[in-house]
């Protein structure tokens, strides 16, 4: 599967990219070909709310419906610009996402992203939609959560208070944002999991019609 910023026509690069009516098409032939417009699901939220948990449930529990990746395994020296919102990084997983959509699944992104980041991207023109979810949870079960975690993750105090301040500040502005909340404080993992799934599932039948022509 191409990058889709290439035109397989021509072989040009686009740097933004141009989606009309389920084809991608290239401003420097013309050249229009198929491709399935579908919307991305960003599970997010602080560390230690449970996405890394929840993440593998959604594997087994939506099989066969979306297809679901960590964000961190592409946290790589190649991609760890120090730009605010590390546009590198997040270019290169919805490149990614696009490419894997090409195969009819929409893709559930989990690892902590907010709107602005993806949204003012080049590449958010080759999704449909991004829906966001973030699971948050009550400051002092975050703390106890992220002390627990082992030491090669490196969960310092002032990183701890750092993730905290995040947890917070996207509590408050969640609305103003579109995103959905859902607090992990004192939610079990099936809960948390029926909630990830019954929302991703809510917002796949709102799109469907808009990908099934392409499948």
């Amino acid at each position: 599967m191409l990058d889709p910023r290439i035109c397989p026509a021509c072989k040009e690069l686009e740097r933004r990219p141009v989606v009309e009516h389920g084809k991608r098409v290239c401003e420097t032939c013309g050249h229009r070909w198929s491709f399935r417009h579908l919307p991305l699901f960003a599970l997010t939220g602080p560390s230690g709310a449970g996405k890394s948990t929840v993440g593998p449930a959604l594997v087994e529990r939506l099989a066969g419906q979306v297809i679901v990746f960590e964000q961190d395994v592409l946290w790589v020296a190649g991609l760890r610009d120090d730009v605010e919102g590390h546009p590198r990084f997040r270019s290169a997983w919805l490149r990614m996402a696009a490419m894997t959509h090409q195969n009819g699944r929409p893709v559930v992104l989990c690892g902590t992203v907010v709107p602005p980041e993806f949204e003012r991207l080049p590449e958010r023109a080759l999704f449909s939609d991004i829906h966001y979810l973030a699971l948050v949870a009550d400051p002092d079960v975050l703390t106890n959560r992220l002390r627990a975690r082992p030491a090669w993750r490196e969960w310092d105090e002032p990183r701890i208070a750092e993730m905290l301040e995040f947890n917070d500040w996207l509590q408050r502005n969640a609305a103003s944002m579109g995103v959905s909340l859902f607090d992990t404080t004192n939610a079990t993992l099936d809960a948390t999991v029926d909630h990830a799934a019954d929302w991703i599932r809510a917002r796949l039948g709102s799109d469907e019609v808009a990908w099934d022509a392409v499948t």
